[in-house]
Order: structure tokens, then sequence, then C-alpha cells
């Protein structure tokens, strides 16, 4: 009798916590998604011809109680250096590139804190797939977190720390026309501690003033261990409509970086449109990526872009892309040409 009382009690204790634990923790879902890369190039001297796995990843998210969003995601990719992949030796490498929680009880002030993306920029935060293109502009890599050219590790835009952002001043269509966002940042990417004890400050603002329509700009202060300070700033627009994208943002950053060919000055420029032949199945594209790492044309390199995607259904997108590229400092004017597999799941 005492045994199946005890076991009455186990049993009941067991559905209790189970009811706890789904009201504490609410849709959670596991996705993620595959690019499969194939990339050739004839530049002088570096000519490559290579299958690449650009990203593979596998997230969980999902809600804690009503205000509490979570995420965790980890990373394979076929480059251990830099997501662009481009004339670079294929290294397979796992990390975790998110994990954070998100406060999220008002829309005009969230709280989120862990490591996640860094607020600068419009397509630092984008998803890699909807970016658009074979890469994310050379001016977000070198200057956002990506490849930096202050010799942090790869962190694909991210770093560890605390931010608050939000959305205001809702029209009579109860469409926001502000956002904000500002956050405190280790300064040394993703997975590692603050060597120099000084924390940087990132920040942005936005209006949208018609529907579709972003504007905004972009501020950054801090320093990196053995590099010292950086100061950054980014102007920033997007029009993304009907299908439509147009966007366009200009980065300038002053502070030296750890190639000995960089200045203490450099910058960059990209523009690009995404235009479609079949709404949500088709699109042509073209973009204008330019990069100059120390803040003078001789030091520039750019890339003149066009291609297409082709959408088989939501989960399934081919990507074709020809770029003419050239690099005044080294007078080299070659041909890329990128083909790309995406799944998600």
């Amino acid at each position: 009798m005492k045994r199946l009382i005890a076991i009455t009690m186990l049993a009941g204790l067991t559905m209790t916590a189970g009811a706890q634990a789904n009201k504490w923790f609410q849709d959670i879902k596991l996705s993620g998604y595959g690019m499969v890369q194939y990339q050739a190039s004839d530049k002088e001297g570096a000519e490559q011809n290579q299958f690449n796995l650009r990203l593979v990843r596998v997230a969980l998210d999902g809600r804690v109680h009503d205000d509490f969003y979570w995420k965790l995601q980890m990373q394979v990719n076929g480059n251990a250096f830099d997501e662009n992949a481009s004339g670079k030796k294929n290294s397979l490498t796992i990390r975790m590139v998110d994990y954070f929680v998100e406060w999220q009880k008002y829309d005009f002030a969230r709280i989120k804190v862990g490591q996640f993306k860094r607020p600068f920029t419009f397509e630092n935060p984008m998803h890699p797939i909807n970016q658009g293109f074979m890469s994310y502009s050379q001016n977000v890599s070198k200057l956002a977190g990506f490849a930096d050219r202050t010799g942090e590790q790869a962190s694909n835009g991210r770093d560890i720390g605390l931010q608050v952002q939000g959305d205001f001043l809702k029209n009579s269509d109860g469409r926001n026309l502000l956002h904000y966002q500002v956050g405190v940042f280790n300064g040394e990417g993703i997975n590692t501690g603050d060597a120099d004890n000084r924390k940087d400050i990132i920040g942005g603002l936005w209006v949208m003033p018609i529907d579709g329509l972003r504007i905004g700009a972009f501020g950054w202060t801090g320093s990196r261990a053995g590099i010292g300070e950086k100061n950054r700033y980014a102007l920033s627009a997007e029009y993304a409509r009907n299908d439509w994208t147009f966007r366009s943002e200009y980065i300038h950053s002053q502070g030296r970086g750890a190639a000995a060919t960089d200045g203490d000055k450099a910058d960059g420029l990209y523009a690009l449109c995404i235009a479609p032949v079949i709404e949500k199945k088709l699109h042509v594209k073209a973009r204008y990526d330019l990069y100059r790492s120390q803040k003078t044309w001789g030091s520039s390199k750019t890339f003149y872009e066009i291609g297409a995607d082709y959408l088989f259904n939501k989960n399934l997108q081919l990507n074709v892309e020809y770029a003419r590229v050239n690099e005044r400092n080294g007078h080299y004017n070659y041909n890329l040409v990128d083909v790309e597999l995406d799944v998600r799941f």
C-alpha cells in the first residue's frame, strides 16, 4: 500500500513538473539551413576552382514563460577564417554563433543579453540567404566583425554583451515610425572574453516614413587589445517592398587595422538592387561593392556583380553570380563566378 501511494505521488509530481515545464518553456522549435557553394576565379597567381560548405547552421529557439525569447545556434562551415570564403583554403569548423535571451514584454524597450549580432548596419543582422548575394558586402565584412580589419577572430558580425532596442511612434495605421538600438559589448568577437577590460558601445537609429523604406545612422566606439581604439559610423538606406529591394550603406572607420597594409582609416560603400522577374520565384540582381583599406583609391577593391536566383520553393533556392573584380593595390582585374544551393529546414 505504501509503495502504491509513493508511486502515485511520484506520478503526480512528474505530471506537475511537466505542466510547469510546458508553461515556462513554450514553442521550442528546431530549424536551420545549409549553403553549398561552388566558386571559381581566374586571379593571376591565385586561381581557384572549388566546392565549399559556405555555411551549415542548426538552431533551437523558443520562449520562457510569455515575455522571454531565447535562441541557441551552432555553425559548421568550410572555411575557418572568412565567411566569404574567397581565396582561402577549406577547413571544417564548428562553433557556437548565438546564445541569447531577450525580454520582449514591451515593443519600445526589449532587452537582450548573451552572444548575438552587433547592432551596426542594416545588412549585418540579415539572414545570409535573405541578404541576397554570394557574400556580405566588403565594408560590412571588414567593418562589422565578420573578418574584421582589427584581426579579431571571424565572428559573423557578433559579439558578447547587452542590448536595448525598441520601436515607437506609431502612425494612424499602427506602424512604428522610429527604431533605436544600443548595446555594450566585449569588443573581441564571439566566444571570447574582454582582453583589455574596455567595452565597445554600438548603437543605431532609423526612421520609417513610408511602408518599406528605412533610413538610418549607426555609431561604434571601442577598442581591441593590441590594436587600440576604433571609431566607426555607418549611413544606411533601404527600400524593400513588393519583392523589390534597393539598399545602400556607407561605413567609415578610424583606427588602425591588423594588417601591415591597413591604414589608420578605411571606408566602404555598396549599392544593390534585387528585382523580381517572377514574383517570389525568380529574381535578377546587381551590386556595386567597394572597400578601401586605407581610405585611398589606390587601396580600393571593387566588385561589379550581376546574378539571379530561383526559388524552387520556400526551402530550396539556387543562386548564380558573376563578378568582375578590380584590385588597384595589386593592379589585378579578374573574373569570379559563384553558384550556391541553399536549403532551409
